[in-house]
């Protein structure tokens, strides 16, 4: 009698994790008897070494397919108390190394100003985050450093919008800046949309802690863009509940416009009493 195939393995559970200063967030296979809760930290093994993370959520398809470049790893533990004194431990660990590594650009004369610097878990890698208008020859400062950490080095240059995610802490609305928490990639934002917004033009009132145009205009711009679409354009004929007339004006998230009527009032006409557009 031939037997039974054997029961194959239970596939490991998957979570999406977030980790390091740039708030990666990648999927993370964790052992079978982990129970994991939504906000836990934990000790991952990332392809950048040993880290720590915060469990969002289980892995479904659809929420790995939100993500543009998920990393990947797996969960090795609940942290501890032992791992909890390692990442106090680790705040004065960088600010030293932040303050040599300073002092070190200095000494080699670079056109390069530190914006942060992230010290893993596991002690393998540092990774220094900077700012140049210019392409900077780094190697020298890299060897420089590698000498006085005893780590491997990774210098990432980044932009004004990447030192905001690292450094800035509330908006004007008075909340936690959004590339700093639910933000998976930086969205593009132009004054095109400021304008159909209208918003105030002023550069001091739209510009967000990077002092680009603030990432709100890019969430909001879609819904502008379909009441847009259904409202009569400006300058247009129309018929209305209470008369025929012309567009003057929009009132887009109002969801009406300003007719000018045969006999000269002019008075705004919600878009259900817009009867028909000539």
């Amino acid at each position: 009698m031939t037997p039974p195939p054997p029961t194959p393995a239970p596939t490991p559970p998957t979570f999406l994790v977030r980790h390091g200063v740039m708030r990666f967030i990648g999927e993370f296979a964790a052992p079978a008897d982990f129970c994991l809760k939504r906000g836990e930290a934990v000790v991952l093994k990332t392809d950048r070494g040993i880290e720590a993370g915060e469990v969002l959520c289980p892995a479904t398809p659809q929420a790995v397919a939100a993500l543009p470049e998920p990393t990947r790893g797996h969960v090795l533990r609940h942290v501890g108390p032992d791992d909890r004194k390692r990442l106090a431990d680790l705040v004065g660990i960088q600010k030293r190394e932040f303050a040599k590594s300073e002092e070190l650009v200095r000494e080699h004369r670079l056109a390069m100003k530190f914006v942060d610097l992230e010290h893993l878990f596991g002690g393998e890698r540092v990774v220094g985050y900077f700012l140049s208008e210019v392409r900077v020859d780094f190697r020298e400062l890299v060897k420089s450093m590698a000498r006085e950490f005893h780590a491997r080095i990774e210098l990432r240059q980044i932009g004004v919008r990447d030192e905001a995610k690292l450094l800035a802490d509330y908006g004007d609305c008075g909340k936690p800046v959004c590339c700093n928490t639910h933000m998976v990639v930086m969205p593009p934002v132009s004054m095109r949309m400021a304008k159909l917004q209208k918003s105030t033009l002023d550069p001091t009132k739209i510009s967000g802690r990077c002092g680009r145009l603030k990432c709100c205009l890019r969430f909001e711009q879609d819904v502008y863009e379909e009441f847009l679409e259904q409202l009569p354009a400006v300058g247009s004929r129309v018929v209305t509940s209470t008369g025929q007339g012309r567009v003057l004006a929009q009132e887009i998230l109002a969801r009406r416009v300003l007719v000018e009527f045969e006999d000269g009032r002019r008075l705004p006409v919600a878009l259900a009493d817009v009867l028909t557009r000539l």
